[in-house]
């Protein structure tokens, strides 16, 4: 019987490695998408993807409708964003609680008005699944599902503020007067995501003192939900 030569032995190891890391490599983590579309809002489609480290993206795009009596014209956006807690981690949990939301999860209930056509879907290492609904039949999930909405609305915000300081500084006022009213009511979440747009109209000396006290006003209140993370 002829055995391996002392070299050929020593070598063993090392060709093993290769196929031990591969079966080591850490899995994806898990990620939860949120789409909306409405044809006669603006935008008409959203898609909001984040991970459980509160890291994700955010695209948009208009509807055909462009002449809607709004001076601000409607423009695509694609950027990444943070979603903050406790809405991440609810989502997260209910998903894991709830069979991944392959579930039926819209309201049986027919005589709701037509708010738009949202999707949530989860993907992970412990699973997948997807529902689609207008309304949620869980008013838990209705209300996360309404803070999702209220983080793309900071965002189109955030769009609207760039455009404003650009070609309309003297529309800047109303336009944060009406970012302050949707923070107090919940309809504007994660003002951080928005940070660098507040930060450059309250730098701004061309801007009226008071939009400027408005935006340093909602800086204020997004390092104040930074803190108490």
């Amino acid at each position: 019987m002829r055995f391996p030569s002392l070299p050929s032995l020593l070598l063993l190891p090392f060709l093993a490695v290769p196929a031990l890391t591969s079966a080591q490599s850490p899995a994806a983590p898990a990620s939860i998408v949120f789409t909306f579309e409405h044809p006669q809002l603006q935008p008409s489609q959203y898609t909001l993807t984040f991970d459980e480290t509160g890291a994700g993206h955010f695209t948009s795009k208009p509807g055909p409708d462009t002449d809607a009596g709004d001076d601000v014209m409607p423009s695509p956006l694609d950027r990444t964003i943070r979603l903050d807690d406790p809405l991440r981690s609810d989502l997260f949990r209910y998903a894991r609680e709830h069979s991944f939301f392959a579930t039926r999860c819209a309201t049986t209930q027919t005589s709701l008005a037509f708010t738009g056509d949202k999707s949530l879907a989860y993907t992970g290492p412990d699973g997948s699944g997807s529902c689609k609904f207008v309304w949620a039949g869980d008013p838990a999930l209705q209300h996360m599902v309404d803070d999702l909405e209220s983080v793309a609305f900071t965002l189109e915000e955030g769009r609207r503020l760039d455009i404003e300081l650009l070609h309309d500084r003297l529309g800047l006022d109303a336009e944060l007067e009406t970012l302050q009213d949707a923070v107090r009511d919940r309809r504007a979440l994660d003002l951080a995501n928005i940070a660098d747009q507040l930060r450059a109209v309250a730098g701004d000396q061309r801007v009226m003192d008071r939009a400027r006290k408005r935006a340093m006003d909602l800086l204020a209140r997004s390092r104040k939900a930074e803190k108490s993370r």
